[in-house]
């Protein structure tokens, strides 16, 4: 229960925490401890998605709504972070070994569509939250499962290829 009610305060606390990420006390954050704590935040929000993905169609209508107030926030400022401080410094690391800069195109680009699905992710929970019924919970289930194992990919390229090359061990 514990466990529970820390994701939940961690996932509420999410959209005013992030927004520190790259700034602490007017200094630029360690980005290792940074994209520890954005991965980690992450890797909670795809739990929360498959515990609510589990237990449909009869799920915790708070934890829906808790679990979609959190999710754009928490990818926009995730995102914008990789953006201006990971993926320059992974492309610096590429160039100088003349590689071509495919991967953090492609990163971008998943950016961008994760983003989407995620403001469409939460409608639905919302909606949920608001009472609506869940009338065909297996597509439910199916689009939260496409999106959170989309973040968890993502997360695993970043871990294996992006990080290491800017000395980033994880």
């Amino acid at each position: 229960m514990n466990r529970k009610r820390e994701l939940e305060s961690s996932l509420l606390e999410t959209s005013r925490e992030s927004s520190i990420l790259a700034v602490r006390s007017g200094r630029e954050a360690v980005p290792a401890a940074v994209m520890k704590r954005a991965h980690l935040e992450k890797l909670q929000l795809c739990e929360a998605l498959e515990r609510i993905a589990d237990t449909l169609p009869k799920v915790d209508r708070l934890k829906c709504l808790s679990t979609a107030n959190a999710i754009v926030p928490l990818l926009r400022n995730i995102h914008q972070y990789e953006e201006t401080m990971i993926f320059p410094a992974y492309e610096a690391a590429l160039t100088s070994r003349d590689a071509n800069l495919a991967s953090t195109r492609r990163l971008r680009a998943e950016h961008v569509e994760d983003e989407c699905f995620a403001g469409e992710v939460t409608e639905i929970l919302l909606a949920i939250g608001h009472g609506e019924t869940v009338e065909n919970a297996e597509a439910v289930g199916f689009m939260l499962r496409g999106f959170f194992e989309g973040l968890r990919r993502h997360i695993a390229f970043e871990r294996e290829h992006v990080l290491p090359m800017i000395g980033i061990v994880d």
